[in-house]
């Protein structure tokens, strides 16, 4: 969703390209770690494994005959790199050349930065005597990776197995009981699999063969875990939306914004993505009708996870089992 501003903004394409990236100042990146395609960048083994810091050389294209002509004056580009996982933000001004190219550079200090950042550019400038209004965006940012060793722009749920009452993830001690936990913190969702909560649960769901009872255990299983997974990413993807000068909610990027793009339609059925967003930010700010969202958003879920067909597969198959036993 792109924000609708009470004042002129840009119409043309923002475009941002990472022309290079050196690592400590000196040591250029792999190319094979950039990609202009994903838009995307991968700082892991990135050839020096306590590296401290990475210069992004910049090159950005703003439609020149706009900001020549529009209704706007002391117009600034700006880069910036931000991650939401530790509310890190780190701005450098372009420059402009006489061709109408603006150049520039911005370092990414990896003590700054846990797990993804997100780079792009804003455009400023007074308009109706009022400075540092944004007139623009770039349409599609950029995502630096800090754990990745493959440029890619979306990453799938990781699934992780380890042992929560005496394996090294300490936070999940408190939640040894449980065969799974559904983080969403990071810039990936991960279903943590607790190997200590049940005997061979974890073999189970890695497995592929087995007889009907065990094929039959595998399919819900893997569905309610589905089913955790998407409801926790729904929440997480709709607890800290951002907002425009006049309140409206603004999409989010990332993974968030997949999901929520494929679970609105079923949650709120008829509406516009923008109005369902909006809907459901009056919702939670008032109070009214979010506990009755809450069935919605299950009813979604388990649309994405196929809980209900998984489930009737094991209702027909337990059927089929005690009328054969009956015979």
């Amino acid at each position: 969703m792109k924000p609708v501003h009470p004042y002129p903004t840009l119409f043309g394409d923002i475009e941002l390209d990472v022309l290079s990236i050196a690592v400590d100042g000196t040591f250029p990146l792999p190319y094979a770690h950039v990609s202009k395609t994903e838009r995307a960048v991968a700082l892991h083994q990135s050839g020096r494994e306590d590296w401290e810091f990475c210069t992004l050389r910049l090159q950005a294209t703003l439609p020149e005959a706009e900001i020549s002509t529009g209704e706007w004056t002391d117009v600034v580009c700006l880069a910036v790199l931000t991650e939401k996982a530790t509310n890190a933000r780190t701005t450098t001004r372009l420059r402009r050349t006489p061709d109408g190219v603006w150049n520039g550079d911005i370092d990414l200090h990896r003590s700054r930065y846990l797990d993804r950042a997100v780079l792009g550019l804003t455009v400023v400038a007074t308009v109706d005597g009022v400075a540092g209004r944004v007139i623009g965006t770039t349409a599609q940012d950029w995502y630096l990776d800090l754990k990745g060793a493959t440029p890619v722009r979306q990453r799938q749920i990781e699934i992780v197995e380890v042992d929560f009452r005496e394996g090294p993830e300490e936070w999940l001690r408190p939640y040894r009981d449980a065969p799974w936990i559904v983080e969403t913190a990071g810039a990936v969702p991960t279903v943590y699999l607790n190997k200590a909560s049940a005997d061979g649960l974890v073999d189970m769901l890695s497995g592929s063969g087995g007889g009907p009872a065990e094929r039959m255990l595998r399919d819900l299983t893997s569905g309610q875990i589905a089913q955790d997974a998407w409801t926790a990413m729904f929440h997480t993807a709709i607890s800290d939306l951002d907002v425009d000068e006049d309140g409206t909610p603004v999409m989010p990027t990332g993974w968030r914004e997949a999901v929520l793009r494929m679970m609105l339609p079923d949650v709120l059925p008829g509406r516009q993505l923008t109005d369902a967003l909006y809907d459901i930010e009056e919702r939670r700010d008032k109070g009214f009708g979010w506990s009755e969202l809450q069935t919605a958003i299950q009813y979604a879920a388990g649309r994405r996870s196929r809980i209900a067909k998984k489930l009737t597969n094991a209702v027909r198959a337990v059927d089929a089992a005690d009328r054969s036993g009956a015979r």
